[in-house]
Protein backbone atom coordinates (compact mmCIF):
# COMPACT_ATOMS: atom_id res chain seq x y z
CA UNK A 1 0.00 0.00 0.00
CA UNK A 2 1.33 3.44 -0.89
CA UNK A 3 1.98 5.91 1.87
CA UNK A 4 -0.57 8.68 2.36
CA UNK A 5 0.43 12.33 2.60
CA UNK A 6 1.37 13.27 6.17
CA UNK A 7 -1.59 13.94 8.45
CA UNK A 8 -4.21 12.20 6.31
CA UNK A 9 -6.19 9.00 6.68
CA UNK A 10 -6.67 6.69 3.71
CA UNK A 11 -10.09 7.04 2.10
CA UNK A 12 -11.97 3.83 1.21
CA UNK A 13 -11.55 3.03 -2.50
CA UNK A 14 -15.24 3.47 -3.37
CA UNK A 15 -15.26 6.98 -1.85
CA UNK A 16 -12.15 8.23 -3.62
CA UNK A 17 -12.34 10.74 -6.44
CA UNK A 18 -11.46 9.55 -9.92
CA UNK A 19 -8.27 10.65 -11.54
CA UNK A 20 -9.08 13.36 -14.11
CA UNK A 21 -6.87 13.81 -17.16
CA UNK A 22 -6.99 17.10 -19.09
CA UNK A 23 -5.51 16.95 -22.56
CA UNK A 24 -5.65 18.83 -25.82
CA UNK A 25 -3.39 20.41 -28.40
CA UNK A 26 -0.52 22.68 -27.44
CA UNK A 27 -1.73 26.28 -27.21
CA UNK A 28 -5.36 25.42 -26.43
CA UNK A 29 -5.06 26.95 -22.95
CA UNK A 30 -4.73 23.93 -20.65
CA UNK A 31 -2.29 25.64 -18.27
CA UNK A 32 -4.35 28.84 -18.15
CA UNK A 33 -7.56 26.94 -17.33
CA UNK A 34 -5.82 24.86 -14.66
CA UNK A 35 -4.22 27.94 -13.05
CA UNK A 36 -7.60 29.70 -12.92
CA UNK A 37 -9.28 26.62 -11.47
CA UNK A 38 -6.63 26.06 -8.82
CA UNK A 39 -6.71 29.69 -7.73
CA UNK A 40 -10.33 29.17 -6.65
CA UNK A 41 -9.88 25.53 -5.57
CA UNK A 42 -6.33 24.85 -4.35
CA UNK A 43 -7.49 21.50 -2.93
CA UNK A 44 -7.40 20.10 -6.46
CA UNK A 45 -3.99 18.47 -6.64
CA UNK A 46 -2.21 19.01 -9.94
CA UNK A 47 0.49 16.52 -10.69
CA UNK A 48 3.85 18.11 -11.50
CA UNK A 49 5.39 16.43 -14.53
CA UNK A 50 9.04 15.61 -15.06
CA UNK A 51 10.48 16.92 -18.32
CA UNK A 52 13.74 17.03 -20.22
CA UNK A 53 12.69 20.39 -21.70
CA UNK A 54 14.60 23.50 -20.68
CA UNK A 55 12.67 25.88 -18.38
CA UNK A 56 10.80 28.79 -19.96
CA UNK A 57 11.14 32.23 -18.36
CA UNK A 58 9.45 32.24 -14.94
CA UNK A 59 9.17 28.45 -14.61
CA UNK A 60 10.46 26.95 -11.36
CA UNK A 61 11.77 23.43 -10.71
CA UNK A 62 9.30 21.45 -8.62
CA UNK A 63 6.51 23.99 -9.16
CA UNK A 64 5.84 23.99 -12.89
CA UNK A 65 7.90 20.90 -13.77
CA UNK A 66 10.65 18.71 -12.41
CA UNK A 67 13.39 19.57 -14.91
CA UNK A 68 15.52 16.46 -15.39
CA UNK A 69 18.36 15.35 -17.63
CA UNK A 70 17.95 12.70 -20.31
CA UNK A 71 19.80 10.21 -18.08
CA UNK A 72 17.49 10.94 -15.14
CA UNK A 73 14.43 10.49 -17.36
CA UNK A 74 15.83 7.18 -18.66
CA UNK A 75 16.08 5.93 -15.05
CA UNK A 76 12.53 7.05 -14.16
CA UNK A 77 11.18 5.17 -17.18
CA UNK A 78 13.31 2.05 -16.62
CA UNK A 79 12.28 1.86 -12.96
CA UNK A 80 8.56 2.15 -13.75
CA UNK A 81 8.31 5.35 -11.72
CA UNK A 82 6.15 7.16 -14.29
CA UNK A 83 2.40 6.63 -14.70
CA UNK A 84 2.83 7.79 -18.28
CA UNK A 85 5.46 9.42 -20.40
CA UNK A 86 5.66 10.80 -23.90
CA UNK A 87 7.99 12.60 -26.26
CA UNK A 88 6.81 15.89 -27.72
CA UNK A 89 8.68 18.44 -29.82
CA UNK A 90 11.99 16.73 -29.05
CA UNK A 91 11.49 16.63 -25.27
CA UNK A 92 10.15 13.95 -22.93
CA UNK A 93 7.47 14.50 -20.30
CA UNK A 94 6.23 12.09 -17.63
CA UNK A 95 3.95 11.86 -14.59
CA UNK A 96 5.50 10.52 -11.36
CA UNK A 97 3.31 7.54 -10.37
CA UNK A 98 3.75 7.48 -6.58
CA UNK A 99 2.52 11.01 -5.89
CA UNK A 100 -0.65 10.51 -7.98
CA UNK A 101 -1.55 7.30 -6.16
CA UNK A 102 -0.82 8.80 -2.74
CA UNK A 103 -3.08 11.80 -3.33
CA UNK A 104 -5.92 9.69 -4.74
CA UNK A 105 -5.68 7.38 -1.74
CA UNK A 106 -5.93 10.37 0.60
CA UNK A 107 -9.19 11.43 -1.08
CA UNK A 108 -7.95 14.53 -2.88
CA UNK A 109 -9.18 15.29 -6.41
CA UNK A 110 -6.21 14.75 -8.74
CA UNK A 111 -5.75 16.38 -12.13
CA UNK A 112 -3.17 15.51 -14.77
CA UNK A 113 -2.51 18.02 -17.54
CA UNK A 114 -0.86 15.88 -20.22
CA UNK A 115 -0.67 15.26 -23.96
CA UNK A 116 -2.51 12.72 -26.11
CA UNK A 117 0.17 10.02 -25.83
CA UNK A 118 0.12 10.31 -22.05
CA UNK A 119 -3.68 10.30 -21.89
CA UNK A 120 -3.73 7.06 -23.88
CA UNK A 121 -1.24 5.47 -21.48
CA UNK A 122 -3.31 6.54 -18.47
CA UNK A 123 -6.44 5.08 -20.13
CA UNK A 124 -4.58 1.75 -20.36
CA UNK A 125 -3.04 1.76 -16.87
CA UNK A 126 -6.00 3.36 -15.03
CA UNK A 127 -9.16 2.72 -17.08
CA UNK A 128 -11.31 4.29 -14.36
CA UNK A 129 -9.70 7.69 -15.02
CA UNK A 130 -11.86 10.42 -16.53
CA UNK A 131 -10.35 11.80 -19.76
CA UNK A 132 -11.31 15.37 -20.70
CA UNK A 133 -10.36 16.91 -24.05
CA UNK A 134 -9.89 20.69 -24.20
CA UNK A 135 -10.62 21.91 -27.72
CA UNK A 136 -9.99 25.33 -29.28
CA UNK A 137 -12.94 27.38 -30.54
CA UNK A 138 -11.45 27.08 -34.05
CA UNK A 139 -8.30 26.03 -35.88
CA UNK A 140 -7.54 29.69 -36.64
CA UNK A 141 -7.68 30.58 -32.95
CA UNK A 142 -5.29 27.75 -32.10
CA UNK A 143 -2.81 28.96 -34.76
CA UNK A 144 -3.07 32.51 -33.38
CA UNK A 145 -2.39 31.34 -29.82
CA UNK A 146 0.60 29.21 -30.79
CA UNK A 147 2.25 31.83 -32.99
CA UNK A 148 1.51 34.57 -30.45
CA UNK A 149 3.49 32.89 -27.66
CA UNK A 150 6.78 34.18 -29.03
CA UNK A 151 8.73 31.64 -26.96
CA UNK A 152 9.50 29.12 -29.71
CA UNK A 153 11.11 29.03 -33.13
CA UNK A 154 8.91 28.85 -36.26
CA UNK A 155 10.05 25.24 -36.71
CA UNK A 156 8.83 24.26 -33.24
CA UNK A 157 5.53 26.08 -33.81
CA UNK A 158 5.09 24.19 -37.09
CA UNK A 159 5.75 20.85 -35.32
CA UNK A 160 3.21 21.77 -32.65
CA UNK A 161 0.61 22.61 -35.32
CA UNK A 162 1.20 19.29 -37.07
CA UNK A 163 0.83 17.49 -33.74
CA UNK A 164 -2.35 19.49 -33.04
CA UNK A 165 -4.00 18.07 -36.17
CA UNK A 166 -3.38 14.54 -34.85
CA UNK A 167 -4.57 15.47 -31.36
CA UNK A 168 -7.78 17.09 -32.63
CA UNK A 169 -8.56 13.93 -34.63
CA UNK A 170 -8.30 11.89 -31.38
CA UNK A 171 -11.03 13.86 -29.60
CA UNK A 172 -13.54 10.93 -29.80
CA UNK A 173 -11.23 8.84 -27.56
CA UNK A 174 -12.06 11.12 -24.61
CA UNK A 175 -14.99 10.88 -22.20
CA UNK A 176 -15.85 14.59 -22.41
CA UNK A 177 -14.91 17.56 -24.59
CA UNK A 178 -14.81 21.15 -23.34
CA UNK A 179 -14.38 24.01 -25.84
CA UNK A 180 -12.15 26.78 -24.52
CA UNK A 181 -14.14 29.89 -25.42
CA UNK A 182 -13.88 31.28 -21.87
CA UNK A 183 -11.30 30.32 -19.25
CA UNK A 184 -13.78 30.94 -16.43
CA UNK A 185 -16.50 28.78 -18.01
CA UNK A 186 -14.16 25.91 -18.84
CA UNK A 187 -12.65 25.96 -15.34
CA UNK A 188 -16.15 25.84 -13.83
CA UNK A 189 -17.16 22.95 -16.14
CA UNK A 190 -13.99 21.03 -15.31
CA UNK A 191 -14.58 21.45 -11.56
CA UNK A 192 -18.15 20.17 -12.01
CA UNK A 193 -16.85 17.09 -13.86
CA UNK A 194 -14.48 16.48 -10.94
CA UNK A 195 -17.33 16.93 -8.40
CA UNK A 196 -15.47 19.81 -6.77
CA UNK A 197 -17.82 22.47 -5.40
Amino acid sequence: MAATPRGTTPVPPDARPRLTVLSGPSGVGKSTVVAHMRKAHPEVWLSVSATTRKPRPGEQHGVHYFFVTDDEMDKLIANGELLEWAEFAGNRYGTPRAAVLEHLESGLPVLLEIDLQGARQVRTSMPEAQLVFLAPPSWEELVRRLTGRGTESPEVVERRLEAAKIELAAEPEFDTTLVNTSVEDVARELLALMNVV
